[in-house]
């Protein structure tokens, strides 16, 4: 069995409510009810579910942006909640997000290098200047951009090519894993594709293993090895994608599937080799 790159053990995660009034009890809302789920190296997991299911907080807290009040998360063998700043610092090299928005997640006031290499001067702490120009123009090769891009600024690029730019300030510390919360969801159709296909194309290139929260299921089963159904904090449902999908078990993942069209072609693996 290949080696586990993300493990989930018993997560619980729940938010302290405002007080009705100075005499009322506290209460809390639990968002996440134990969820455990798995990636192994290489592969990709989808996790889907409506608005307000728990798939990203879920995100957020395997990002380390949210401490659970219980349970563990495992990335590359390491409890992230468990490690002090500097070995968080060091263990986040190996793990990077891409977020929804390729508009509001780039800083227009900084240029593309600087973007970019924000990760290496954040936890790579040393590296020469040289070093991150050369990287930088790497991952713009990598994710399709021309070197000349890195001097410029996110306003004279589309919203695909700012995804682009996202996925590329993702890569830059050589992750082993890529948390991607909606990251085509705010683009056009056509770009979707385009942004799928680049992402298929880097996880076979660089090895890489994509945590993949949507709400979309025809992107999930074309990009997705594996995908797991979250109900109100709850993995009600977890397999292969195109069998989850094509013979779902649980009541809600059907109704998932019965309320979306089939936006890709069926594939035997439940991924698409590539979009049209």
């Amino acid at each position: 069995m290949s080696d586990m790159i993300l493990q989930v053990r018993d997560v619980v995660r729940e938010y302290q409510l405002a007080r009705a009034s100075f005499f009322s009890k506290p209460a809390s809302l639990r968002v996440l009810h134990g969820v455990s789920v798995e990636i192994e190296a290489g592969q990709s997991l989808g996790i889907v579910g409506e608005s307000g299911s728990g798939k990203s907080t879920l995100a957020r807290a395997v990002m380390g942006l949210e401490r659970p009040q219980s349970g563990q998360i495992l990335i590359n063998g390491q409890d992230i909640y468990a490690l002090d700043r500097s070995g968080l610092r060091e263990a986040r090299k190996g793990f990077q997000a891409i977020f929804q928005d390729p508009y509001g997640s780039l800083d227009p006031r900084h240029t593309v290098k600087r973007i970019i290499s924000e990760p290496i001067v954040s936890l790579e702490r040393g590296t020469s200047a040289r070093e991150r120009d050369d990287r930088v123009a790497e991952v713009l090769e990598a994710v399709g951009l021309p070197k000349a891009s890195a001097e410029k600024y996110p306003h004279e690029f589309s919203g695909g090519q700012r995804q682009r730019i996202a996925i590329a300030r993702a890569l830059i510390t050589r992750p082993a894993l890529i948390v991607a919360d909606e990251p085509v969801s705010a683009l056009d159709v056509s770009i979707q594709a385009q942004v799928l296909n680049l992402m298929m194309d880097l996880q076979e290139k660089f090895g890489l293993s994509y945590l993949f929260i949507s709400h979309d299921l025809g992107v999930v089963r074309a990009i997705t090895d594996r995908v797991a159904v979250i109900y109100r904090g709850n993995i009600v449902e977890e397999g292969p994608t195109a069998e989850v999908f094509d013979h779902p078990r649980h009541d809600y993942t059907r109704a998932l599937v019965d309320a979306v069209p089939k936006l890709f072609p069926d594939t035997a693996s439940g991924r698409a080799a590539s979009i049209p």
